[in-house]
């Protein structure tokens, strides 16, 4: 029988936000057994690179990353935050350790190929380290990921974080009983984005498909939906995208 694995990814406004992210932070400790966390961070690198001049450009919830916004990024994700994350959890009382993908080489991508939209230093995620991760699990240990990876070659490339998320539940299905939570500001997929009450408590792939036709969803939850949905479809067990008030409880929006 698997061991059970939660894997927490956390982002948008309750990163930059101490007191909500205390609360996640209070809620995830709490979580009993092996577990994993996902730091995003997106509006703090906006606002230091709008400080720095630098402009800051997305295409549906994806960030073009040149290289001043790589530098940025970096220094955002795998600096700042996560090691502001790290310290709170050790404050906590749990033995965490703050890495980006190429420490111990956990997550090695290849930089997205130039389309029609050119995003960049992006990396796609190509192959994950679950002997290194689940060393880490088995040791005691609690990783915390930034959304940095690497090519294998010297590069650092910045990720999306819920593809960060979605890849760890995805390679280590194969070892653990995995569920995923993405946890933000709102109280998960809403039908209306101005009513937080409009939640939709379950959603299927067709479901998925009808809402973007209907413009019902948009922005950064469509990367969030499609990596929600690749875990299902690749054997994690529960997939829940919710309120980070709420991790824990039975509330949020399902992937079915």
């Amino acid at each position: 029988m698997k061991k059970s694995l939660n894997i927490v990814k956390v982002g948008g406004q309750v990163v930059e936000d101490d007191a909500s992210l205390n609360t996640l932070l209070g809620s995830f400790c709490s979580i009993q057994g092996n577990k994993i966390l996902v730091t995003g961070g997106g509006r703090t690198a906006t606002k230091i690179a709008s400080d720095m001049g630098i402009e800051s450009l997305m295409v549906n919830g994806r960030r073009i990353t040149d290289e001043p916004m790589l530098k940025i990024v970096t220094m955002v994700y795998a600096g700042l935050v996560n090691k502001n994350v790290v310290a709170e959890l050790q404050a906590k009382g749990v033995n965490a350790v703050g890495l980006c993908g190429a420490d111990l080489n956990i997550i090695r991508s290849a930089k997205r190929p130039e389309g029609v939209i050119s995003y960049g230093f992006v990396g796609d995620v190509k192959e994950v380290n679950t002997k290194a991760l689940k060393m880490l699990i088995d040791s005691g240990a609690v990783p915390v990921l930034c959304p940095i990876t690497h090519d294998g070659l010297g590069q650092l490339l910045n990720t999306n974080a819920d593809t960060i998320a979605s890849s760890l539940a995805q390679a280590l299905a194969v070892e653990y009983d995995v569920t995923l939570t993405f946890c933000f500001e709102k109280n998960g997929v809403l039908l209306d984005p101005d009513d937080p009450s409009s939640v939709i408590r379950e959603m299927r792939k067709a479901d998925y498909e009808r809402y973007l036709e209907e413009d019902v969803i948009s922005g950064g939850m469509i990367p969030k939906l499609d990596n929600a949905f690749a875990a299902i479809d690749a054997g994690v067990n529960k997939v829940v995208i919710t309120n980070a008030n709420n991790l824990g409880t039975d509330s949020g929006t399902e992937i079915i």
